[in-house]
């Protein structure tokens, strides 16, 4: 049976059934279709009062039809049969889709792969199967991941020692401890990979180099800050044989105390030193005394220039008030005269 004739029997199929809607859909401007990205664009008018009083049913209806029509223009297609299953050959895509995020870019080559590619070597493909059968515990273990570790404690629970020194040891740990030195050394591998495929230099055995620190006094700088980036800021750690604090880094370097001053050996050093300061202080903008510190405001007293007339007292005027019986005896010379 053709394909052809296994598609217009599904046709026939879907007429006979109880829905009444068809095939056909009929619309004012033709939906515009790109069978490429499988996409329908419908340019027709909406039925505003359709969307107000029953926005579900009209919205379903529309994608229907629009969906209906995306099919038929499937079935249009040719088509073929793979695996009992009918398919079509999509056309090549009109409509270009922008994509959220750049196009990835392809990985650089490790040191192993560039090395096989220059030398012809081609890796043996894997097996597909996870499994693999064990003649010690006589059952399918993993090859890798979920369940392999437990499938090596139960193979491996005893371990053989001939050396006598190593007798005291514990296997296990020294098995673990080999584990992490490995992983470690494959990390630092791959970043090793990364920095070379990055055209950044790094150090080979661990240790800064002339390229690095092509200046002495910035490799003295670079011992200093590693130095003081400790917890204790640098106190309990050891120094280098003549070492020395780097200069001019002390406000860069938390803790570490700045060298004072030295004092002006003559009254011209001195006042060039206060002048400079003055000059230094009036050119910037920042403000030296806080408003908040200010001499706080008064309210000007306004003058009375109306003259008061003799044995009339003016307003305003009070009493002045005695002492209180306090005397001040550093004003008052000699004391009451007596009879």
């Amino acid at each position: 049976m053709d394909s052809k004739d296994v598609i217009n029997s599904i046709l026939e199929n879907n007429t006979e059934e109880k829905d009444t809607r068809t095939t056909i859909v009929n619309k004012d401007i033709e939906v515009e279709t790109d069978l490429g990205t499988l996409l329908a664009l419908d340019y027709n008018s909406l039925d505003l009062k359709a969307i107000k009083s029953q926005p579900e049913e009209y919205l379903k209806n529309l994608t229907r039809d629009n969906v209906q029509i995306l099919i038929n223009k499937i079935w249009e297609l040719p088509t073929e049969r793979i695996d009992e299953v009918i398919v079509a050959k999509l056309p090549k895509q009109t409509f270009i889709l922008p994509r959220s995020r750049q196009i990835p870019k392809p990985k650089p080559l490790t040191k192993w792969q560039q090395f096989a590619k220059e030398k012809g070597i081609r890796s043996k493909k894997k097996s597909k199967s996870k499994l693999k059968w064990d003649e010690v515990l006589q059952k399918w273990i993993p090859t890798f991941g979920y369940k392999r570790n437990k499938a090596i404690e139960q193979k491996e629970w005893l371990v053989e020692v001939n050396d006598e020194g190593k007798a005291m040891e514990d296997p296990f740990t020294a098995a673990k401890i080999a584990k992490e030195e490995r992983k470690s050394k494959n990390e630092l591998q791959r970043l090793h990979n990364i920095a070379k495929t990055k055209n950044i230099k790094i150090p080979k055995v661990g240790l800064p180099t002339k390229e690095h620190f092509s200046d002495s006094q910035q490799l003295s700088q670079a011992v200093t800050i590693a130095r003081t980036s400790t917890a204790s800021l640098g106190k309990f750690q050891d120094r280098l044989p003549k070492e020395k604090d780097a200069k001019g880094i002390a406000k860069q370097v938390p803790g570490m105390k700045r060298k004072a001053e030295e004092i002006p050996k003559n009254l011209q050093e001195e006042k060039k030193r206060n002048t400079n300061l003055a000059d230094s202080i009036l050119k910037s903008n920042t403000k030296i005394l806080r408003e908040d510190f200010s001499v706080p405001k008064t309210k000007p007293v306004k003058a009375n220039n109306k003259k008061s007339k003799k044995g009339t007292k003016a307003k305003g005027a009070k009493k002045p008030k005695a002492g209180k019986g306090q005397r001040n005896m550093r004003l008052k010379v000699g004391g009451r005269k007596r009879r």
